[in-house]
């Protein structure tokens, strides 16, 4: 069955930077567009970042806009989110989706905590 695995979350000082990775399996990836979004306890989950299938187009964030980049490797079946200049506002956990038309897949998520 379809499968989103994140990892590359953790603990970053204020000014550093990580790369989450995501993972898939289960369905034909390069058919269905990428999102990162993140949460925090008791919210709303919010788009972070987002992708088109072929990785032509990309949408971001306000909070986050010159500081993430969102990428994707079809051949590896994996989506990236480069985040860079985190901020302490940026601690999150952070979820990647596919979805192509009705059908959506979500991963299981990965901390990132911007702490000092």
């Amino acid at each position: 069955q379809a499968q989103l695995v994140e990892s590359g979350g953790g603990l970053v000082q204020p000014g550093g930077s990580l790369r989450l990775s995501c993972a898939a399996s289960g369905f034909t990836f390069s058919s269905y567009a990428m999102s990162w979004y993140r949460q925090a306890p008791g919210k709303e989950r919010e788009l972070v970042a987002s992708i088109t299938s072929a990785g032509g187009s990309t949408n971001y964030a306000d909070p986050v806009k010159g500081r993430f980049t969102i990428s994707r490797d079809n051949a590896k079946n994996t989506v990236y989110l480069q985040m860079n200049s985190l901020k302490p506002e940026d601690t999150y956990v952070y979820y990647c989706k596919a979805n192509r038309g009705a059908v959506r897949y979500w991963g299981q998520g990965t901390q990132v905590t911007v702490s000092s």
